[in-house]
């Protein structure tokens, strides 16, 4: 069975399940709701579950090549490919069930679509165009809006900034975990930005992406939804953030580098979702 909990990928679930959190005690002013709170988390592990499945499945060959990924059951055969399909599809049926009936239509709806993009575009096309990332982003920036909307049952301003946020946090979270991973994903022949266009031209690319999440974020101060203390909070941890990006281009480790830059993204990213229920505007 523990094979089975491996290919859920359980950290990216529990990371995803912050993000869900915020969103949904956004939109519920910092009020928990226990029931509909249990009901969407649950809903969307099943979900996430599912997708992260189906992705170990597609991306067998290319954990094959790649050292962090070759242990994984699928990649070594330790689970079929058509158990793994059985499985996925038992986890997905359970949180679209668990979605529709204990939250809404439109939370379902957004929750499906981040598994279409997750399974359909970005799974079965990261190894064959440098926007994998990018596709990636939107399906991982969705958890927190389907928090929101199984709050709110409708996308406003609120949901369409999270999104934004999460998106452009993504974007130099990525391309960190490239740099910090560079001999895997040349070895797997994924086209990642480090590896078609330089790791200057990323380093570039991480700069600006981090000001303009810095902005987008603080839009949730500036439009009324978050306080003070979250504004002060997330542009202190995203000018860290944005300090620690300009020092790598001048670091004579890029790989180093690179897997700080990724830490700090997590830290920096629960630290900010963890703020949004003690200082969210009723």
């Amino acid at each position: 069975m523990i094979n089975y909990y491996l290919i859920t990928k359980p950290g990216i679930i529990l990371g995803n399940l912050i993000t869900v959190a915020a969103g949904f005690l956004l939109a519920s002013k910092g009020q928990l709701h226990p029931a509909l709170f249990l009901y969407t988390m649950l809903g969307m592990t099943f979900i996430m579950a599912s997708a992260c499945v189906l992705n170990n499945y597609i991306d067998r060959p290319l954990d094959q090549k790649m050292e962090r990924t070759k242990n994984r059951p699928l990649a070594q055969g330790l689970i079929t490919g058509y158990n793994a399909l059985i499985f996925a599809g038992l986890l997905g049926i359970l949180g679209n069930i668990t979605l529709f009936y204990f939250t809404n239509l439109t939370a379902l709806l957004v929750a499906d679509f981040g598994l279409f993009v997750y399974v359909v575009l970005y799974s079965l096309w990261k190894s064959k165009t440098i926007y994998g990332t990018a596709i990636g982003s939107i399906a991982g920036a969705v958890p927190p809006v389907v928090g929101y909307t199984a709050v709110s049952n409708q996308i406003d301003l609120g949901a369409i900034i999270l999104f934004a946020m999460l998106v452009l946090w993504q974007m130099p979270h990525f391309f960190a975990i490239a740099l910090y991973r560079f001999k895997d994903y040349m070895k797997a022949e994924i086209p990642v930005l480090p590896i078609k266009k330089g790791i200057f031209r990323t380093k570039v690319h991480m700069i600006l992406y981090i000001i303009a999440f810095m902005m987008t974020a603080s839009l949730l101060t500036f439009f009324n939804y978050m306080g003070d203390t979250y504004l002060i909070i997330t542009l202190a941890l995203s000018t860290l953030w944005l300090a620690l990006s300009a020092i790598g281009f001048k670091t004579a480790n890029d790989t180093i580098w690179g897997r700080d830059m990724f830490r700090l993204s997590l830290i920096l990213i629960t630290l900010i979702c963890l703020t949004i229920p003690f200082d969210v505007i009723n």
